[in-house]
């Protein structure tokens, strides 16, 4: 028996992996946030799949139910949105399954600043305009964040910025990143990306508040800022040039 964690990816259904539709397909059960992932993904579970949707969930009860799956020999597809890599609790669980010998291995997804920048039509890594992308969350009403990494330190980079779970606090992420990027830099909420219920906006860092609390986005959203999402007119890169040796 062993516990696989599965990306979801951002919602739609088919865009899951090949690897992860098949591990769904033979997992007798499937542990999902409800929240999160769309029930349009469980489709591919077995029709006599054990489905239990862990938002209400706290990690004993978790753990409890994969330890339950596996004194049954039953495989788990333990099912996470975007990449399980980003955001998705799966460290601490998979501390506990080490801790009780469970076996499990992890199948990455679509992550949802992939779909998002998708959705905008924009390479996050444009030449001579932005080669770093930042990863990044805010604090409030979660884990703390380690010293260093809060947005007014990570902006004075002026590298492409992605924001998960923020959206709620986007008044305070434009007045932090304000002093670093500027009002006309362009920025764009994604919300729901690749669901047939997505929302997008775009705008600078002086409007994009405003849009968002127009449309009600208040979860499943991130946020890019950057000069990569308004770039023109730059410059070829190298791994095309003609002058690049491809011996």
């Amino acid at each position: 028996m062993t516990v696989h964690f599965i990306g979801a990816g951002p919602g739609a259904a088919d865009l899951l992996t090949l690897r992860a539709v098949r591990l769904l397909e033979s997992s007798p059960v499937c542990l999902y946030a409800g929240a999160l992932v769309p029930v349009e993904v469980l489709s591919h579970c077995p029709p006599d799949a054990r489905l239990v949707d862990t938002a209400n969930l706290d990690l004993d009860q978790i753990t409890a139910e994969l330890s339950a799956a596996h004194a049954a020999g039953h495989d788990v597809a333990r099912l996470h949105s975007g990449d399980p890599s980003v955001y998705s609790a799966m460290a601490e669980q998979m501390r506990r399954l080490d801790a009780l010998d469970i076996p499990y291995d992890v199948t990455p997804g679509v992550p949802a600043f992939a779909a998002a920048a998708a959705t905008l039509k924009r390479e996050l890594t444009v030449p001579g305009v932005g080669q770093t992308v930042i990863l990044t969350r805010t604090a409030a009403r979660a884990t703390p964040m380690p010293p260093g990494e809060d947005l007014a330190t990570l902006g004075r980079s002026r590298a492409t910025l992605v924001l998960h779970l923020a959206v709620q606090r986007v008044d305070e992420v434009v007045a932090e990143l304000l002093p670093s990027y500027g009002p006309d830099c362009p920025a764009a909420v994604v919300a729901y990306a690749s669901r047939d219920d997505e929302v997008v906006l775009r705008g600078t860092l002086s409007t994009i508040a405003a849009s968002v609390h127009e449309a009600g986005i208040k979860r499943t959203a991130v946020i890019i800022v950057g000069d990569v999402l308004a770039a023109e007119g730059f410059i070829d890169s190298h791994l095309y040039s003609v002058d690049r040796c491809r011996g």
